[in-house]
């Protein structure tokens, strides 16, 4: 596998694919460093620094990677919602951001507006995955996708409002508030079909309330499994993020998912990869590997 070096900024990308009766769209929100040990967890600096470049700071590069669907009967649904620019300076310094967001430009290259977004599926509600649902001052802020149904499973949004010491740097119920107060939380438990041919299911091990969503129409499947699977090498089962909150809970779900995807031929896209934002799985030499689709 080629080794992945940390990229310069780029100019917006898109990645479409079709599913069935549904189109798929994806951008790139914007780029973000994160330490690399968080990233890969137990497996040694010595191993995975073969694959991807740290900067001095030992940070790797990232991306908080978008999803438009566009279902037959017109509805739009976001899948996660980056990080945003409601950020405070610590969120800067966390993530090491220091340029603005595509959200509006990449919404209008997909041909949309803020406004036009009917469902925003959260995954979880991690800064990186739930603070570009914001716009304005990040302690009192507005919702940036104002029609839109925020569509949350319950045991993430209790985490989100009962931390603790290892979890309270990535959730802001301060933030959070906004949705309530504006009348657009759907809170689902489990399973659950959100519109025809959209479902979201609990996978935990991430976070506890941490979800995936599957797309099927026509006999083809998307997956979005987000921190799951968040680049193309945590499709290796040992490769899992040391801040999952329940390790043993992801590498179980990881199993049952691979062997989901590869049953089905599903496409999958990838929320933190640099390279491509949609692939599917190919076999390498000793694990799954990925190719852009």
């Amino acid at each position: 596998m080629d080794k992945q070096t940390a990229p310069e900024a780029k100019s917006l990308r898109i990645q479409s694919v079709p599913v069935g009766r549904f189109d798929i769209d994806a951008f790139v929100e914007r780029e973000f460093r994160l330490d690399g040990g968080t990233m890969f967890g137990v497996i040694p600096r010595v191993m995975w620094e073969k694959l991807v470049t740290p900067d001095d700071q030992h940070r790797v590069a990232m991306q908080t990677n978008l999803f438009v669907v566009k279902t037959p009967d017109g509805k739009h649904v976001l899948l996660d919602a980056g990080l945003g620019d409601a950020l405070s300076g610590f969120d800067r310094k966390m993530y090491a951001i220091d340029t603005d967001s595509n959200m509006t430009a990449g919404l209008a290259a997909t041909g949309l507006t803020p406004e036009q977004i009917d469902y925003i599926i959260l995954s979880h509600l991690h800064t990186d995955h739930a603070n570009g649902l914001f716009a304005g001052n990040p302690e009192n802020p507005e919702l940036f996708f104002p029609n839109a149904v925020h569509v949350v499973q319950q045991a993430e949004w209790d985490e989100a409002h009962n931390t603790n010491e290892r979890t309270a740097a990535v959730y802001y119920p301060n933030r959070l508030a906004a949705i309530e107060r504006a009348g657009k939380l759907k809170l689902v438990s489990g399973t659950q079909e959100i519109l025809p041919g959209i479902t979201v299911e609990q996978t935990g091990g991430h976070t506890p309330g941490h979800q995936g969503v599957r797309v099927e129409s026509a006999g083809e499947i998307f997956v979005y499994y987000a921190d799951i699977f968040p680049s193309k090498y945590h499709v290796r089962t040992p490769f899992v993020a040391s801040v999952d909150t329940h390790p043993m809970d992801t590498l179980k779900v990881k199993k049952q998912l691979l062997a989901f995807c590869e049953e089905k031929n599903a496409v999958i896209g990838f929320d933190h990869e640099t390279e491509f934002m949609i692939g599917h799985l190919v076999q390498g030499k000793k694990w799954l590997d990925v190719k852009s689709v």
